[in-house]
C-alpha cells in the first residue's frame, strides 16, 4: 500500500504562484509514475501533469503547459507542483495520484490507471 498527504493548497489571486505537495509513504518503491489531477466545482476530474519517477520525465496537459511544473524528490519520496501565473480557471480541488502498474506512457492520463489517491488540497484562485 501506499499512502498520499497533498499539502500546500490556498487561496491566492490570479498570477499568483502556489506549490503543491505530495508526500508518500508505505511501498514507496512500488511507484512507477506519479500524477496530479483536479476536479473543479460541477466538473469531472482532469489530468493536469505526471512524472516517471525513474528517470523524472514529465507530461502536462495543454491547459498548463508552460505555467506548472511537476518535479520530485526521490529522497523525500515528495512530488510538487510549481504553479505559476495561476487564472481563476485552475480553481479545483488538486489531487496527486500514484500507479504502480505498467501501461502505455499515454494512457497515464487516465484516472483509472492510477491505484493510490490522496484525499486532496483545494486551491482557489480569485480575480
Amino acid at each position: 500500500q501506499v499512502q498520499l498527504v497533498e499539502s500546500g493548497g490556498g487561496l491566492v489571486q490570479a498570477g499568483d504562484s502556489l506549490r503543491l505537495s505530495c508526500a508518500a509513504s508505505g511501498r514507496t518503491g512500488s511507484m512507477y509514475v506519479m500524477g496530479w489531477f483536479r476536479q473543479a466545482p460541477g466538473k469531472e476530474r482532469e489530468f493536469v501533469a505526471r512524472i516517471r519517477w525513474s528517470d523524472s520525465r514529465t507530461y502536462y496537459a495543454d491547459s498548463v503547459k508552460g505555467r506548472f511544473t511537476i518535479s520530485r524528490d526521490n529522497a523525500k519520496n515528495t512530488m510538487y507542483l510549481q504553479m505559476n501565473s495561476l487564472k481563476v480557471e485552475d480553481t479545483a480541488d488538486y489531487y496527486c495520484a500514484a500507479a504502480s502498474a505498467f501501461y502505455l506512457w499515454s494512457d497515464y492520463v487516465k484516472g483509472d490507471v492510477y491505484k493510490y489517491w490522496g484525499q486532496g488540497t483545494q486551491v482557489t484562485v480569485s480575480s
